[in-house]
């Protein structure tokens, strides 16, 4: 069978003597001054109340914490933590990989209410703008998920498989990875862009950010029928992976919230 070769990309983009700077890094780094950008875009679009553009300048560095504590701390307990307990100095080692989403989102959540409720502003109107913005993180994440050869999906016959290194060189698989670049990153930043246009919902506080945790949650779900499981955890009864699992409070929660914002709509500007 016929299927797409892995690109050779050398996961270093580029070394300075013994400073090696990885595509994963600078996905990062994309994200976050992307969302920057765009939040403060955001913010300026409703100049009457906060938070402002001076508020996503303040919060960022917190959001970078919370994305990187998060993140990893949410892999350890999540994915990996019998493995880190035998070697606990692996935990620091986050260069060689090894971030969970749902870990990062409750710590940047931390850091929204903990910012929001020291400036006496309602945490949802900055988890709104927040949210609208992850996307970006999400697709250049993906994409390096991709460059490294990771988080590839299930054996498959479709033709756009693909060979990857590490998944076995004759075995065909799917590129899970792009497929969550898509549904993670280009579509649902899509949708919360044309909703964060719309000045009804950004006056109803969690409206976007609920949109964020079902949209999320949806697309990481339907994708990991598509991604090899976690080997090292396999699937629940056969059928569900923990990426799964951690996504149904996800949805739920979204779906309250949503409504919660539906409920307590601010009044239009006059």
């Amino acid at each position: 069978m016929s299927c797409f070769t892995f690109p050779d990309i050398d996961p270093i983009a580029l070394s300075l003597g013994p400073l090696h700077i990885r595509w994963y890094a600078l996905a990062y780094l994309t994200g976050f001054i992307g969302g920057w950008i765009y939040g403060s875009w955001l913010a300026d679009l409703d100049r009457d109340r906060r938070p402002n553009r001076l508020d996503i300048d303040n919060i960022l560095p917190w959001i970078v914490l919370g994305v990187i504590l998060g993140g990893r701390i949410g892999y350890v307990l999540f994915y990996n933590f019998e493995a880190f307990m035998a070697e606990p100095l692996q935990i620091f080692k986050i260069w060689e990989g090894g971030m969970s989403f749902h870990g990062g989102l409750l710590g940047v959540v931390l850091a929204i209410v903990g910012y929001s409720r020291y400036h006496k502003f309602h945490p949802f109107a900055m988890g709104d703008i927040v949210s609208a913005v992850v996307p970006i993180g999400l697709f250049f994440g993906r994409l390096a998920n991709f460059v490294n050869g990771e988080l590839f999906g299930r054996p498959t016959n479709v033709p756009w498989c693909m060979y990857f290194p590490h998944g076995g060189p004759d075995v065909p698989r799917h590129p899970s990875q792009l497929y969550e670049a898509g549904l993670e990153g280009l579509l649902l930043g899509g949708i919360l862009f044309l909703l964060a246009r719309n000045a009804k919902i950004r006056r109803s506080p969690g409206f976007l950010f609920g949109t964020l945790l079902v949209g999320y949650g949806l697309s990481r779900a339907f994708v990991e029928y598509f991604r090899e499981p976690d080997v090292q955890l396999g699937l629940y009864l056969g059928y569900f992976s923990m990426g799964q699992i951690l996504c149904l409070p996800m949805i739920i929660a979204g779906i309250l919230i949503i409504q919660y914002a539906r409920k307590h709509a601010e009044p239009a500007k006059a």
